[in-house]
C-alpha cells in the first residue's frame, strides 16, 4: 500500500505498535513532542519531550540520520490513560527565521518496520517559526493521526503557554559568594526558574544567531552520544574543575580555557535539569565559583578565568600556583548529595598528579559513591597516575576515565563529546548493577 499524502485537517487510523514521526525542513530545526490531556494542556513539564528531556511516558526522542532533525517515537500502548493527544511540533533553530522563506516542511509517519504510512506537506506558513505539524489522538480505543499545520508567530513561548506550561520566572536569587577553602563549602545552586525549557529558551534568545546555531549543533551532538550509549534520558549534576596552576598560563593566554567552558555548557544543558555547570578553580587550594549558564558564560569567563589578581572577591594568590588535587577531590566527595542525581566531574588539567597514594585512595573511596570522574589532559605533559586509571584495582566500580589532547581547539565537537561522554553510559549501567546508584 502506498503512503497517504495528507492534507490539512485529514486524519488516518494508525496500525498497532510504535510509530515514528519525523520531519524534513530546508533549514536547521528541531522536533518537539507535547503530551496533552483532553483539555489540551500538559500535566507538567515532564510532558514536554525535547533535547533536554528526551524520554516521556510512551514518547521518546531519537537521533535522526546525519544532518537531519531528531525524530519522535510514540508507543500508543505506553501512553497514560489521562493523555488524549501527542502533538509533534517543529521549531526552527534560527530565532530570526520563519517558514515564509522556506520550502514547506514535510512531516512523515512510519511504522515499526520502517514503512511510510503517510506524509504531510505543510503549506500556507508565513511568518511562523514554530508549527504543530501532527497530532496523535485516541478515539474509542483507536489511535489516529491528524494533519494540523497550526503555526505560532509568537514562537515557542506562545506555544508552551497555550499548552499550560507556566512561563513565570521565580524571583531572582543572588549568586552564591565564591569561597576559597580546603574544607567543606557547599555553594547554593538553587533552581530559580519554574520551567527549565522556558529558561533555556529565554537564555538562548540572548545569544547571537551564530552563537545559537553553534549551541544547537553541540546540544544535538551531545544527545546523539548519549542516545548511542543507550542513556538518552540520563540526568547528572555537572561539576567543572579547571587547573589554575602556573604551567597553564599559555592556555589561559590564548583563550583555550575560555573556549573549554563554552564547550562544556551543552553537556550541562543536556544532562542537568537546571542546565548549569558548577565550577571550581584549583591549584594548591581551590575556589568554588558561581554557576555557569548559557547566558552568563561570556561574562563568567572574563571575570574568573585568570591566574592572578583579585576577581569576584577572590584573591587568587590564596589558590596558589602549584598542583594539589587532594583538597578539590575531597571537596567534591564531601559535598556530594546522595539524594540527587549522580555527579559527572569534568576535570581539566595539564598534569602534575604526584600524590599517587592519596589520589588512589580517594578514587577508591569515591567508587562507592554515584560520582564519575572524567579527567582531561590539556597540552603535552606527563600525566602519570591518570594513565593508570583503567587498571586501578580496589574499586567498587571503574569510576574514572582519562584522555589527553595536545590542542583541544583542533578537536571537532563530535570527537570531543564522544571522548568526554563515551565511558559515562557504561558507568551508569555498572554503577546501577552494583548498587552505587539508587
Amino acid at each position: 500500500m502506498s503512503a497517504l499524502a495528507m492534507i490539512k485537517g485529514q486524519n488516518f487510523v494508525l496500525p498497532a505498535g510504535e510509530v515514528t514521526l519525523s520531519i524534513r525542513v530546508a533549514a536547521p530545526a528541531d522536533l518537539v513532542a507535547l503530551s496533552v490531556t483532553d483539555r489540551g494542556t500538559v500535566r507538567g513539564d515532564h510532558d514536554l519531550v525535547f533535547y533536554n528531556n528526551p524520554l516521556g511516558e510512551g514518547v521518546r526522542l531519537v537521533a535522526g540520520p546525519s544532518g537531519a532533525p531528531a525524530a519522535v517515537v510514540v508507543d500508543p500502548a505506553a501512553i497514560p490513560a489521562d493523555i488524549a493527544e501527542v502533538r509533534a511540533v517543529i521549531t526552527l533553530d534560527d530565532p530570526a527565521a520563519t517558514f515564509a522563506s522556506l520550502a514547506p516542511p514535510i512531516a512523515t509517519v512510519t511504522d515499526a518496520a520502517g514503512n511510510t504510512l503517510c506524509d504531510y506537506r505543510i503549506d500556507g506558513l508565513v511568518n511562523e517559526a514554530v508549527v504543530i505539524a501532527l497530532e496523535m489522538y485516541r478515539r474509542n480505543g483507536v489511535w489516529k493521526i491528524r494533519a494540523v499545520g497550526q503555526g505560532y508567530a509568537g514562537g515557542f513561548a506562545d506555544l508552551i503557554t497555550d499548552h499550560g506550561i507556566d512561563v513565570e520566572d521565580a524571583p531572582a536569587v543572588e549568586p552564591p559568594v565564591p569561597t576559597v577553602s580546603t574544607t567543606r563549602t557547599v555553594p547554593d545552586y538553587s533552581r530559580t526558574v519554574s520551567n527549565p525549557m522556558l529558561r533555556y529558551v529565554a537564555a538562548e534568545n540572548m545569544l547571537s544567531i551564530d552563537q545559537r546555531r553553534e549551541l544547537d549543533h553541540r546540544k544535538k551532538v551531545v544527545l546523539n552520544v548519549l542516545t548511542t550509549g543507550g542513556v538518552p534520558g540520563a540526568r547528572a549534576r555537572i561539576v567543572l574543575v579547571i587547573d589554575k596552576t602556573g604551567s597553564m598560563a599559555p592556555l589561559y593566554r590564548i583563550g583555550a580555557v575560555h573556549r573549554v567552558v563554552h564547550r562544556m555548557i551543552p553537556i550541562a544543558i543536556q544532562l542537568d535539569d537546571d542546565g548549569r555547570l558548577e565550577p571550581y578553580l584549583y591549584a594548591k587550594q581551590f575556589a568554588a565559583l558561581p554557576a555557569v549558564t548559557v547566558d552568563t558564560a561570556e561574562q563568567w569567563c572574563r571575570t574568573y578565568l585568570h591566574l592572578s589578581g583579585v576577581h569576584g572577591g577572590i584573591d587568587y594568590a590564596h589558590i596558589g600556583g602549584a598542583n594539589n588535587e587532594i583538597p578539590i577531590m575531597r571537596e567534591i566527595i564531601d559535598t556530594h548529595d546522595p539524594t540527587i542525581d549522580p555527579t559527572l566531574v569534568l576535570f581539566f588539567t595539564d598534569g602534575g598528579f604526584n600524590q599517587k597514594r592519596q589520589i588512589t585512595a580517594l578514587l577508591r573511596e569515591a567508587s562507592a559513591l554515584p560520582i564519575f570522574w572524567q579527567f582531561i589532559g590539556l597540552g603535552a605533559a606527563n600525566y602519570g597516575l591518570l594513565r593508570e586509571l583503567d587498571t586501578m584495582d580496589g574499586r567498587v566500580v571503574d569510576n574514572a576515565g582519562f584522555f589527553d589532547v595536545d590542542d583541544i581547539d583542533r578537536i571537532g565537537d563530535d570527537e570531543l563529546y564522544q571522548r568526554l561522554l563515551g565511558e559515562f553510559p557504561d558507568w551508569l549501567r555498572v554503577a546501577a548493577a552494583a548498587g552505587v546508584l539508587r
